[in-house]
């Protein structure tokens, strides 16, 4: 609105000044005489500015008829194209032209007048190449994507440009939703340019999203050809698919395959919690019960975590708590000071129903960090012990408000997953999700449940064992006289 204004301004000051130009002229005296071959003709000052005009008009007319009567000549001297390529010039100029502005529109935004000028340069240009990449997208920008659909197809016909219509065309059925037809091109896509690092991508995430494990470890190994991934990020995220390949392998019932599968997983990347497990259980299944063991042991050095220690019990299912205990040792005495080991060593002492080691095991972590878990075993050892139901009850309901803990969770979006996954679930992100607490909210719940300690009643702090009283001189003197036992 506001361009348009301007340019009525200018219109309207234009034609302004060309009648003030005029009317001075008008009023300016004197004139011009030219005096050619006994003619003689007088101009005045106005007169002598349109012959001047109609003298450069002229001379541009004459220069073309001259070009046109040469390209004439050199036509009937034997020249067949010489008529066609003078048009020919003519045609290009307006086809760039028209081509130059809609590239310009195209930037600027404004899809349909980035249509037209492709259309006009369609008209003009013999180069397909150019017009359908520049129609199609001013026709994505427009919104139009039938258009911008047809004009990409052109683009397959030509080897030059097929590269940009299949990735067109991709890019389309994605925004579309149709992730199996964009699947389909992409791979097309990436066997014309596998060094492409976008399509990597694109394959990549579409590989993962229709759980083609094996597909996207090939992507992967693309990406470090190509150099778009450090080889510590590529050994992970491979460790991360040959993780999901053999979860489709155990879903399959082929299980060397599943343990091949799991143990390259563990030895691509050890840290990889999933991976551990998942190795130990198939090594269980082998009957090496010792490489189970020294498998799980490694990765609890690295990062001890519950389903490490919930794959070690799976190892013996049928010893007894105190065997169990014992056996844990492997485990606990690793990191013994790491709070999942004292919260792992208060639950095996739960079990064995030795409350008062799992009292000393669990220590300060309920009231230096309190988790759902920690007061839930802390409920356990009160009851174990014969508190009062109140007290067991304050243990429980301060458990409901507590902080849930370390979870999986995502790093780019932090969504919480009861279960560790090569994906995100909410943001797509792939390999993403690492064992850590996740951002706490403040403010009341929906359901209130922050006032039960209050209906309920609060927990009696764990108290430390008593000190012993110092001996007197009258303590020992008993000692040192009571007789000893034969």
């Amino acid at each position: 609105m506001l361009w348009t204004l301007l340019k009525v301004i200018l219109f309207v000051f234009f034609i302004a000044a060309l009648t003030y130009g005029a009317g001075v002229l008008l009023d300016t005296g004197g004139g011009i005489r030219i005096a050619v071959a006994g003619w003689e003709f007088s101009l005045e000052p106005l007169q002598a500015v349109i012959v001047s005009l109609l003298l450069v008009v002229s001379l541009w007319v004459l220069f073309k008829v001259v070009s046109f009567l040469v390209a004439v000549l050199r036509f009937l001297s034997g020249d067949e194209t010489a008529i066609s390529r003078y048009f020919d010039r003519n045609r290009e100029r307006k086809g760039y032209q028209a081509l130059t502005e809609g590239l310009l529109a195209l930037a600027s935004g404004e899809g349909q007048v980035a249509m037209a000028r492709a259309q006009r340069a369609e008209r003009y240009l013999a180069k397909p190449d150019l017009t359908n990449l520049l129609m199609a997208q001013s026709a994505e920008a427009a919104g139009d994507t039938k258009r911008a659909a047809e004009a990409y197809k052109r683009l397959l016909a030509d080897d030059k440009t097929r590269f940009v219509g299949v990735r067109g065309l991709m890019k389309q059925k994605l925004a579309e939703g149709d992730t199996d037809t964009a699947l389909k091109l992409a791979e097309k896509a990436f066997a014309m340019k596998p060094r492409h690092a976008e399509t990597q991508d694109i394959l990549l995430r579409l590989q993962a999203d229709h759980a083609d494990w094996k597909g996207a470890r090939l992507t992967l190994g693309a990406k470090l050809k190509a150099g778009e991934l450090p080889r510590d990020v590529y050994r992970r995220r491979d460790a991360v698919l040959a993780l999901q390949e053999a979860k489709t392998v155990f879903d399959d019932s082929a299980s060397i395959e599943a343990r091949e599968a799991a143990i390259e997983a563990n030895r691509l990347s050890p840290d990889l919690i999933p991976a551990a497990a998942m190795a130990a259980r198939s090594l269980v299944a082998k009957g090496d019960r010792k490489g189970a063991t020294r498998v799980l042991k490694k990765a609890w050095t690295v990062h001890p975590h519950p389903d490490l220690a919930a794959a070690f019990a799976e190892i013996e299912p049928e010893e007894t708590p105190t065997a169990r205990i014992k056996r844990f040792k492997v485990l606990t005495d690793v990191q013994p000071a790491h709070e999942q080991t004292r919260l792992l060593q208060a639950e095996l002492h739960v079990s064995a129903e030795d409350f008062p080691a799992a009292r000393r095991s669990l220590g300060d972590i309920v009231t230096t960090h309190p988790t759902q878990r920690s007061l839930a075993i802390m409920a356990a050892i009160a009851r174990g012990e014969g508190e009062d139901d109140s007290v067991v009850r304050g243990w429980l309901t301060r458990a409901l408000t507590a902080p849930r803990g370390p979870q999986w969770c995502c790093d780019k979006c932090h969504a919480i997953h009861a279960q560790w996954h090569p994906i995100c679930d909410n943001c797509g992100g792939f390999d993403t999700l690492s064992w850590r607490e996740p951002p706490e909210t403040s403010g009341p719940s929906a359901t209130g449940t922050e006032l039960l300690p209050l209906i309920v009643g609060q927990p009696t702090p764990p108290q430390p064992d008593p000190a012993p009283e110092p001996l007197t001189a009258e303590d020992a003197d008993i000692i040192v006289t009571q007789p000893r036992p034969d």
